[in-house]
């Protein structure tokens, strides 16, 4: 027996999500004043689920800004095998947004730099990074807007924690090495579960990446399923993990550069950070102190 699903809660529903990547996205501008008046916004489109949320939320964005701001959608057409030219062009026209389509074949650089099974990102982001900077001044952009999400920045926070010995990830807002270009991530606040959600619901015309999506062996993927898994055994975790990058303590860390640790005396002034909480880490702080230790003192009396 066929379900039968009344369309006001679809509407309704759709509605609630709109809302929710408006007040997210929002959000993560204003905390970071990624945008700012008179900014022309260069709006990085690949053809996934990502770049097109987040270009047609910032278009919803600007309606209602207290300020002015200008949005220019750009698209490098890398020149993959089977990548269908027409779709972003017919998709950025029907929206009546000024868009730019940069033709660089840097699929055949990676192809031939590239040994087979060996990943490819590495260099076509490299080539990529260089290529929108050029843009970018060209278009006289004075940002430049990436589409990652809040589960992009988290897998990168762990490879760096696994694989490169470090304690980083992807900033929401960046300047590039040589100082002339502002990057900013409007989705940083986003789960990706909403993103994908939203572009089912707009029927986005997805453009598949047959460069990147098509390496299994990704590093990149195990972390995807590893933050799915723990958040599947344990609801919550993701959310407190990136939590945790807006509450850094670098006195509760180990780099002597970000905090003076050689400096630290009985005489010294106290700490106007956080409450020190050595002696406590690892309990569960729902616990008091005698839910702790009675057991242990009651075991010992025996």
């Amino acid at each position: 027996m066929n379900r039968i699903v009344d369309p006001r809660k679809v509407i309704f529903e759709e509605n609630k999500l709109v809302k929710k990547l408006c007040r997210l996205m929002g959000q993560a501008i204003s905390d970071f004043n990624m945008i700012e008046e008179g900014d022309k916004v260069m709006v990085c489109v690949s053809g996934g689920k990502d770049s097109y949320a987040m270009l047609d939320i910032l278009l919803k964005l600007r309606e209602r800004a207290p300020i002015h701001f200008d949005l220019i959608a750009v698209n490098l057409d890398q020149k993959q095998p089977g990548f269908p030219e027409e779709v972003l062009p017919n998709y950025l026209r029907h929206l009546q947004v000024p868009f730019h389509i940069e033709e660089q074949d840097t699929y055949s650089i990676v192809k031939r730099v590239i040994p087979n099974g060996k990943t490819t990102c590495g260099l076509c982001s490299r080539l990529r990074r260089g290529i929108l900077y050029r843009v970018a001044d060209e278009l006289g952009a004075t940002k430049i807007a990436l589409g990652h999400h809040r589960e992009d920045i988290l897998e990168t926070l762990l490879l760096n924690m696994f694989y490169g010995g470090q304690l980083k990830s992807m900033p929401p807002k960046l300047q590039s090495d040589d100082g002339k270009h502002i990057v900013i991530r409007p989705l940083a606040y986003v789960p990706e579960k909403y993103l994908e959600r939203y572009a089912k619901d707009q029927a986005f015309p997805i453009i598949p990446c047959n460069l990147c999506g098509s390496q299994p062996n990704l590093q990149r993927n195990a972390m995807k399923d590893l933050l799915k898994q723990w958040e599947k055994q344990h609801p919550g975790r993701v959310e407190s993990l990136f939590k945790a990058l807006t509450h850094v303590v670098p006195s509760h860390l180990l780099d002597a550069n970000l905090f003076d640790f050689k400096g630290l005396h009985l005489d010294s002034e106290a700490s106007l950070g956080p409450k020190d909480l050595a002696i406590d880490e690892g309990f569960d702080g729902s616990c008091s102190t005698e839910q702790i230790f009675m057991p242990l003192l009651r075991d010992s009396s025996n």
